[in-house]
């Protein structure tokens, strides 16, 4: 039997590879994971009882496009959040959860070709691994562009080839950067937008931490959209209640966009993607609606933002990060740094290398960091922030 080559390219997806990495080894200490973004704090007490009161909506399919109180939730939020207008009936397409979305839209809106050429699709480098997936998955090239300390974390599109700007048909963004947690500002934007309207590709927004900031609410695509006059038929923006609402297994999400653009997405997605059931969606409306837990959620990671602060004061290359909940730590390698804190600590970390791969100018942005997850009880945090910081500080000694 012969399988598909199309994704021949794929490397082995980082937890999987984490695990290989860690098999035989003995670990120094309780084992405590750091490495996943799963959320830790609690689920808003009203989520359960919205489900059981409509639990008689599993009995039948769901809309596809998602039942109008939740498009409407979704809706309102982003007018709240954002300050636009959005058509709950034509630019919102709920999903479950970002990832699926991120997927399709490749699948929904990416051509076969681009000036008679095999397209491009330009990601941020480290990435969510989706993003390649999708790429391959609709016929195009994968084009990584590191994010770097000198680019804000965030991709320099800009520096790209124009042979592979003139074939690129889409550009995924995140902003809060996954996993260095920069910010894309009102500059960003713009020459982001720019540079799509002068080469004809889209811009395919991840916003899934937006809701987790130290002070500023981090500004998003739509609104950036609104303010620069970029067409919104460019543009899909993806959010999550994975980590605004600490419902990950809720498997909650939407995309919102220009009109045109969401209706072929609707169209390609509803041959091949499952609904939400129905409680699972009224769960979500409640949560759109609601604001309050978003604001204890986003207290609880700002104090654990100040310890991370505190216990890496005076660490060469520390950054703290504007947004979301992971450190992007500077190691000498980020899988010898690994299994010398698992060995000696117990704590998992995941090698930066592991969420990135060399970029179109021969760099590889993520060999020398990683990966730590704030997720847990700010005092298990502070433990293993501390027992993390002893370890790097004894291999940065070893190493000098």
């Amino acid at each position: 039997m012969q399988f598909p080559d199309r994704f021949a390219d794929l490397a082995e997806y980082p937890f999987p590879r984490l695990r290989a990495l860690l098999t035989g080894q003995t670990p120094g200490g309780p084992e405590f994971l750091m490495t996943i973004g799963e959320p830790k704090h609690a689920l808003p007490d009203f989520v359960g009882p919205v489900v059981a009161e409509h639990a008689e909506g599993f009995r039948g399919y769901p809309p596809n496009e998602g039942i109008p109180e939740l498009r409407e939730a979704i809706a309102g939020w982003l007018e709240r959040r954002y300050g636009v207008s959005v058509s709950p009936e034509t630019q919102v397409i709920t999903l479950n959860g970002t990832r699926e979305g991120l997927f399709n839209a490749a699948l929904a809106v990416s051509p076969e070709n681009k000036n008679s050429r095999r397209p491009a699709i330009i990601i941020p480098n480290p990435y969510y691994p989706c993003y390649g997936a999708a790429a391959l998955a609709s016929g195009a090239e994968p084009v990584p562009v590191s994010a770097m300390p000198e680019t804000g974390f965030l991709p320099d599109f800009e520096t790209l080839d124009r042979e592979i700007l003139d074939r690129t048909t889409l550009a995924y963004v995140c902003s809060p950067s996954n996993p260095q947690g920069g910010v894309a500002d009102e500059a960003y934007w713009r020459r982001l937008f720019a540079l799509a309207e002068k080469h004809d590709f889209m811009v395919l927004a991840d916003e899934c931490y937006a809701e987790i900031y130290r002070d500023t609410p981090p500004m998003g695509a739509l609104e950036a959209a609104s303010v620069c006059g970029f067409d919104p038929e460019r543009l899909l923006v993806f959010h999550s209640l994975s980590k605004r609402s600490n419902a990950a297994g809720l498997r909650s999400g939407f995309v919102a966009g220009g009109e045109k653009t969401i209706k072929e997405f609707k169209r390609v997605r509803s041959y091949f993607c499952a609904p939400q059931p129905k409680p699972l969606q009224y769960a979500a409306a409640a949560l759109w609606n609601d604001e309050a837990h978003v604001e204890e959620n986003r207290r609880l990671y700002r104090e654990k933002f100040e310890i991370a602060d505190r216990v890496f004061a005076g660490f060469e290359g520390y950054q703290p990060p504007q947004a979301g909940f992971f450190l992007w730590l500077p190691v000498w390698d980020s899988e010898v740094a690994t299994l010398e804190i698992y060995r000696k600590t117990g704590i998992q970390v995941l090698p930066g290398a592991y969420l990135s791969r060399q970029s179109w100018d021969g760099s590889d942005p993520g060999e020398g960091f990683i990966r730590v997850a704030l997720v847990s009880g700010a005092d298990e945090v502070e433990q293993g922030l501390e027992k993390i910081r002893s370890v790097l500080d004894e291999g940065i000694n070893e190493q000098g």
